[in-house]
Order: C-alpha cells, then structure tokens, then sequence
C-alpha cells in the first residue's frame, strides 16, 4: 500500500518549454566550454555555486551576453503551471491518507521566477508535508543519495512510496532503490490523472 507520494515539479504540475530546452541545448552542445556548462549547472542545482557565480561563469561561456540576457534565456524553459493541477493537489491532499513530498532539481533563479510568475506558489508548497529544491539540499537526481535522504529524514520505506517524475534517469535510480514509479509523458500524461492511472497505485 502506497503511504508517501514523491512528486518532482517541472513537467509534472509546472510546464517546460521543450523546444526551448532543445535550442538550448544545442546551442551550448556547440560551445567549446561544453564540459564546464555541464559542470557549473551541476553546481548551480546542487546549491554549490552561488547565482553570481553562476552568471560570472555564462558571461565567460558566452561573452556577447549580458546577464540579463542569460537570466531570461536560462528561465525561459519555464512555461504555465495549469491551475487544474493545484486543485488535484488539494483534493488529494485533503482526501487521502498518503504523505505528500515534493522533490526537485531546480535552482535559486528558476525559484526566484516561479515566485514571482506563479500567484499560487505559496498555496502549492504549503500542500506538500516536505518540500525538498536539489540547491537547497546540495543533492540532485538522479543520484541515489537524494532519494536516501529523503527516505531516511521522513523514516520512509522505498516500496510503500510512488515516485512520479518526468525524468528516465531518475525513475530508473528509484526503481533500483525499490520505490514505485510513474515515469510521466508531458505530451500525453496529466498529472490530475493519477486516481484513473491504475487501481495497482493504490487506495490513496
């Protein structure tokens, strides 16, 4: 019986913007500081490098750029958090037995925008039990220390908890680690949908 839901929170309640991620993605495959973008955005969803370290290091990466440029193109993956699932969260939240936690690979400005682009922000954290930001706790998925940490703060067992990201690799660490899953498809899967997803879930 499952007895604690972990959700992640990008492309599960708020929309990413894929062909943004793409562009992006290849723009920067192209640089040839590839190796240390990968590394610095490592550090900067761990909490390991301070925003303006992180902004110090884009400027070097790509000089043309101003900060403000890179702020808006590196927020630019976030797109709407529909209110429909806010309200699945507070149904669930108020008709279920289950522990809520949310568990993200985020960062401070993509916070800093959500805070400020999301009214409902506050409404939504508040219905989680835990609310753990990769840069908060210096851990990041899908390394396997991150779910044991949670697993271990809230005295959890990996088998009574459903694990819903959007992520492969991250599913696939907590398959290992025994936990139920759901690997969410954006362009088909809502999260709302979780109470008609499979009767095996659970008695939520």
């Amino acid at each position: 019986m499952i007895k604690t839901i972990i959700f992640d929170f990008g492309n599960v309640f708020i929309n990413l913007n894929d062909a943004y991620t793409l562009d992006y993605i290849k723009h920067f495959e192209s640089s040839e500081h590839f190796d240390d973008i990968i590394k610095t955005n490592i550090a900067f969803e761990k909490g390991l490098i301070s925003t303006e370290e992180f902004l110090n290091n884009y400027t070097i990466y790509f000089p043309e750029q101003s900060k403000d440029d890179i702020i808006f193109k590196w927020n630019s993956i976030l797109d709407d958090f529909p209110k429909h699932r806010l309200d699945f969260l507070k149904e669930l939240k108020t008709s279920s037995k289950c522990k809520l936690i949310l568990l993200s690979n985020t960062n401070n400005l993509h916070i800093n925008w959500i805070q400020e682009n999301i009214p409902f922000y506050n409404e939504f954290k508040d219905c989680f039990n835990e609310f753990y930001l990769s840069h908060e706790m210096n851990l990041r998925k899908p390394d396997a220390n991150i779910f044991n940490f949670v697993l271990n703060k809230n005295n959890l067992r990996a088998n009574e908890c459903l694990f819903v990201d959007d992520n492969l690799d991250n599913i696939n660490t907590a398959k290992k680690l025994n936990f139920i899953t759901w690997h969410i498809n954006p362009k088909i899967d809502d999260v709302s949908n979780l109470f008609n997803l499979n009767n095996n879930f659970i008695n939520l």
